[in-house]
């Protein structure tokens, strides 16, 4: 048998120790045994090892061939100009990955805190029984055996079995999920499942009131909370979908740059080039298309769209959750404090065979007047606690039993009495029975389920003296129940009697006399309906999981239009229990499905079953228990309000105001992130040809270079960063919450992308930078197969027109690659003010290049004079007109 299911002495001989406790030697021998009472580390990856992954990543690795092909090139450079600037290149694109790699590094470092958290949580300091003497140990001295004292206030330190208890009540809610405070004794349990045992007080939880010494069997990784930790650190996170994503991009860029770079050492070789010159250009070619600002620049618009998801309270705490959210397909949602508002109201009385407003305070009044009983035990029958701030006095406790005190008053009840005796709650009673020494003697007060107080009442009370409970009359209260749990209220029945001073505790629940029922409210966040309808509308499936009952969930997720048809599927925890993995899928087709009665534990084969689905899923925690699912879901999203360390530390996202709203709030910048990273691939993309068509024309028509690998530099990691940066604060479109989940097979870099950054605006902005170094050229008196030195100051004009034309053509760039159908004109030229910002940083960098000495010297530069800038502004308007008429064509299909 467990040992929940045996009595008080065969439990401790079940662990070889006595109500003396353990003797020191053997408590001793044991901790060698089993160890500390602490939460262990599972191996995992070493630190260096996991230091090394962030520079050793699939697009890490292109670029460290990237930066050795350019030390390459720059130590066979055979007097073509280009070995300084291949060296500053390699040493510049390692600047890039060793930035990312901290950064990674420090993201992945800061999930280990989640451990630190957990240990937190256990006590320091506990009072144990050894050699029949009370010490003082600290948690971790703990051994199974030990017998410890404990009192409210008290955390658990170990998983426990009773063996003394007075009005012992327990929140397991950092474990269990169970928010009510739960009566415990010392009797043996029936329960099949440990954690339910009535004499089970587990590791992490804490102690709301009574006293009790406990016998521990359970410590260290072995109990409850040590199997949640192992569960924490086992998971090994996927990758989320836009590291997927940039894996993919990698591929293709490597592909794509090391074919071009291949096809052009084959045209050199045809064209009867040096095999060693057309090498190094073979390397330009792909340098030239790696774009090198890719990973920071994605890293930097992550960061800025998680400033933007924390001012409407939503923390970001890995990057790559900022985009996953916007393609989350499937929202499982907590209800208490995430639907709703956590804060319990008295709604409704039934009393008398009335039903009357609990907002109504001259009406309370009145019906207290009339029946008294109900009020003095709504305001007697608690274990609610005052407390007194600047002469403001707030109550504390459990937030049903608050709203009942506070529903007293406001009707002006004055009803006192000591207390002097109690029969807990616990969830096979479901009742609260308290006895009060009162004015008008020794008075009984229970308050619970309607269902467990019926049995025990003899009669009703409703204006008079009571009268005997018939079956019309108990019929009535059955009724009165169904209606008011329909309309999502939690229901407390109330009842009373006078105890003779010969009446047994035994005797005390017997002849009760029902006074009436009370139906309590968490309502709806006013908000929440809109954005659930946003949900529907953005084709986002929105599962309610909760701990409360079938009635009182649906009746809610009705109210938040939730819930529409009029037989959505309901599947209580029990009914979870028995499905097969593959039943549980099937259920899950439901269009409209509600999981209540769930324990938190439960969460996890819920978010299982939809990733085997292929869904992405969101999931809302806030215990220690949901820790694991919040880690195995793709995006965890922790409550900052009612959370514990533990889920806030395992999961992606919190939720600073506890709200759902919020939610889908942050879901709507998530979608709108992966929309801002095409506009800006678009435009880092499209600055690619322009700077590799110079090296096709160097080998072809022999022409002088007419771009260095260093201006190539200035415009990848210079000027083309803060415009795409600015794209990437694009605030969401107003129709991103308009279209279905991303697919997980949709891609960040397409074929349109592609086509329209190479193959149409790539060219355009080709032709301009080719026709103003010609124009450089021409108007400078050079003939063609003439050659130029690199310190030629005509040589240099042309170079800086070739760098200028590029930098104007990607400053009109920018406004067309807003939107790839919506006019540039229809966007607003003010709606983005970061782009005008990065504008003009970039005429500041552009200035400084060409004009200045410092940039001159460093990039191969010169001075230019104005007719040049005149002879590139019609490209810049021509490109404008020809991706405008291109947009009304696209959008005319």
């Amino acid at each position: 048998m467990k040992i929940h299911q045996l009595g008080i002495d065969e439990a401790l001989a079940s662990l070889h120790s006595g109500p003396e406790g353990l003797p020191t030697t053997e408590a001793e021998r044991r901790l060698r045994e089993f160890g500390p009472n602490q939460v262990e580390r599972v191996q995992g990856t070493p630190l260096a090892e996991r230091f090394l992954n962030g520079f050793t990543h699939f697009f890490a690795l292109i670029l460290w061939i990237a930066a050795l092909l350019a030390f390459v090139a720059a130590y066979y450079d055979t007097g073509a100009g280009m070995g300084t600037g291949m060296l500053t290149l390699g040493f510049a694109i390692i600047g890039v990955i060793l930035v990312n790699g901290l950064f990674s590094f420090w993201q992945e470092y800061r999930a280990e805190r989640t451990l630190a958290a957990l240990q937190r949580m256990l006590p320091y300091r506990v009072k144990a029984q050894r050699d029949n003497t009370v010490i003082q140990l600290t948690a971790q001295e703990l051994v199974p055996g030990d017998v410890i004292l404990l009192e409210a206030g008290d955390d658990v330190p170990a998983d426990c079995r009773l063996i003394e208890a007075f009005g012992v009540r327990v929140n397991n809610a950092t474990v269990t999920g169970e928010s009510a405070p739960l009566a415990r004794d010392t009797e043996p349990s029936d329960a099949e499942d440990m954690n339910n045992g009535s004499n089970i007080l587990l590791a992490g939880t804490s102690m709301v009131t009574g006293e009790a010494r406990a016998l521990v069997f359970a410590t260290g990784m072995r109990t409850v909370f040590g199997g949640i930790a192992h569960l924490c650190q086992i998971p090994v996170q996927p990758l989320s979908p836009l590291q997927q994503e940039i894996v993919h991009l990698s591929r293709i860029v490597a592909l794509l740059a090391t074919g071009l770079g291949g096809v052009f050492f084959l045209i050199g070789l045809w064209l009867g080039v040096s095999f060693w010159q057309n090498f190094i250009f073979a390397i330009g070619i792909i340098v030239a298309n790696v774009p090198e600002g890719l990973l920071p620049t994605v890293t930097l618009s992550l960061a800025m769209a998680s400033q933007r998801m924390a001012r409407r309270n939503a923390l970001i705490r890995h990057l790559p959750a900022v985009e996953t959210l916007g393609c989350a397909s499937v929202i499982c949602t907590d209800k208490t404090g995430t639907l709703t508002t956590n804060h319990m109201t008295a709604h409704t009385l039934y009393a008398a065979g009335v039903y009357h407003a609990a907002d109504d305070s001259s009406a309370l009044r009145t019906l207290c007047t009339a029946q008294p009983p109900l009020f003095a035990a709504a305001l007697l029958c608690n274990d609610v606690k005052q407390s007194s701030v600047n002469g403001h006095t707030t109550s504390l406790g459990d937030p049903m039993e608050v709203a009942l005190v506070e529903m007293a008053r406001a009707a002006d009840c004055h009803a006192t009495g000591e207390r002097r005796d109690e029969i807990p709650f616990d969830s096979t009673r479901k009742r609260l029975t308290t006895v009060h020494t009162t004015a008008q003697g020794t008075l009984l007060y229970c308050k619970g389920a309607l269902e467990a107080l019926l049995p025990l009442c003899r009669y009703v009370q409703d204006d008079g003296p009571p009268q005997p409970l018939t079956d019309a009359r108990r019929n009535a209260f059955l009724q009165a129940q169904e209606r008011l749990a329909h309309q999502g209220l939690r229901v407390l029945a109330f009842a009373w009697r006078a105890l003779p001073d010969d009446c047994t505790p035994e005797q005390w629940e017997r002849e009760l006399i029902l006074t009436g029922l009370v139906g309590l409210e968490d309502p709806p966040r006013p908000e929440v309906p809109d954005a659930i309808a946003k949900c529907h509308q953005a084709g986002i499936k929105v599962i309610m999981v909760t701990g409360d009952l079938p009635h009182t969930a649906e009746a809610v997720a009705r109210q938040i239009g939730l819930l529409r048809t009029e037989r959505p599927r309901i599947v209580t925890g029990a009914q979870l229990q028995r499905l097969s993995v593959i039943q549980l899928q099937l259920a899950l087709d439901a269009p409209e499905i509600l999981f209540a009665r769930v324990a938190a534990d439960q969460k996890l084969r819920i978010v299982q079953a939809l990733q085997a689905k292929k869904q992405i899923v969101a999931l809302t925690g806030d215990g220690v228990n949901d820790a694991p699912a919040l880690r195995a879901a793709d995006i965890g999203i922790a409550m900052g309000i009612t959370g514990t360390d533990v889920a806030r530390e395992a999961a992606d996202m919190i939720l600073l105001d506890d709200n759902f709203a919020s939610i889908v709030a942050a879901v709507e910048e998530g979608r709108n992130v992966f929309q801002n990273l095409r506009k800006f691939l678009t435009y880092i993309l499209t600055s690619n040809i322009p700077e590799v068509v110079p090296y096709l024309a160097f080998v072809l028509l022999r022409i002088p270079l007419p771009l260095t690998v260093l201006q190539i530099l200035a415009v990848d990691l210079g000027t083309d960063m803060l415009p795409a940066l600015a794209l990437g604060a694009e605030k969401p479109h107003h129709a991103v919450m308009q279209q279905p989940p991303r697919q997980r097979s949709e891609r960040l870099l397409n074929a349109p992308l592609l086509a329209r950054a190479y193959g149409f605006l790539g060219l355009i902005e080709a032709a301009a930078a080719m026709a103003a170094y010609f124009f450089v050229l021409e108007t400078g008196g050079w003939n063609y197969g003439e050659e130029l030195s690199a310190a030629d100051p005509l040589y240099l004009q042309a170079t800086t027109a070739c760098l200028g034309a590029i930098i104007v053509m990607q400053m009109v760039n920018v406004w067309l690659c807003r939107s790839p159908t919506e006019s540039v004109f229809k966007s607003g030229l003010f709606s983005n003010p970061v782009i005008l910002a990065g504008l003009l940083l970039e005429l500041l960098l552009l200035a400084v290049l060409v004009y200045t000495p410092f940039g001159q010297r460093i990039f191969g530069t010169a001075a230019l004079d104005s007719a040049v800038w005149w002879f590139i502004a019609p490209f810049a308007v021509g490109m404008l007109l020809l991706e405008e008429v291109r947009k009304a064509w696209v959008r005319s299909r």
